[in-house]
Formats: C-alpha cells, sequence, structure tokens
C-alpha cells in the first residue's frame, strides 16, 4: 500500500505555510521545524528539478548540485511521473526569472 501526503498533518503544514508572508517568515519558520540538512535536501531537489528542466545532463546537474545520480533519477521521475506540483512550481519561478 503506498503511502499518502492527504493527511490532517500535513493539512496543518500546508496551512502554516500559506500564512507566511516574507522570507524572513520563511527562514524562520523553516528553521525551527526543519533541520538544515532537511532544508538543503529539499533545496537540493529544486534546483536538481530546474537544471534538469532545462535540459541539463546528469552529469551536469551533479557538478553543480553536488546530487548523487540517485536523487537526479528520483527528480527526473516525479517530474515525468508525478502530478505535475513541481512542474507548476517551476514554471512560475521561470516566470519570475529566477535560477541558480
Amino acid at each position: 500500500m503506498r503511502k499518502t501526503i492527504h493527511t490532517e498533518s500535513v493539512e496543518l503544514l500546508f496551512d502554516a505555510i500559506s500564512t507566511l508572508k516574507t522570507k524572513e517568515e520563511y527562514y524562520a519558520f523553516f528553521g525551527d521545524l526543519c533541520t538544515v540538512n532537511e532544508v538543503l535536501s529539499l533545496a537540493q531537489r529544486i534546483t536538481v528539478a530546474q537544471k534538469l528542466e532545462e535540459g541539463s545532463t546528469y552529469l551536469e546537474v551533479t557538478n553543480i548540485t553536488g546530487a548523487s545520480t540517485a536523487t537526479i533519477s528520483r527528480v527526473n521521475r516525479m517530474l515525468n511521473d508525478g502530478t505535475d506540483g513541481l512542474k507548476t512550481a517551476l514554471e512560475r519561478i521561470k516566470e519570475q526569472g529566477k535560477t541558480v
């Protein structure tokens, strides 16, 4: 049986995130809630996804992000077979002209 993220606790997490208004609030929130490594891992994954969407090869992505090929492969799978949440966020980031 596959786990789902659709739980009351995740709803609470998303509700809490949606109340944040500034980057300083995001830094404070995630700094309190997560370890540094957890935040860096999420940041690495979004950077991997952005580079893959830009057409970078696995080797280029590894050199840019330091991510393992296993992480790159997992992110690539989510881009191709996921629910498009990551793609939606990346499209909006691109519209804002933001890149790593």
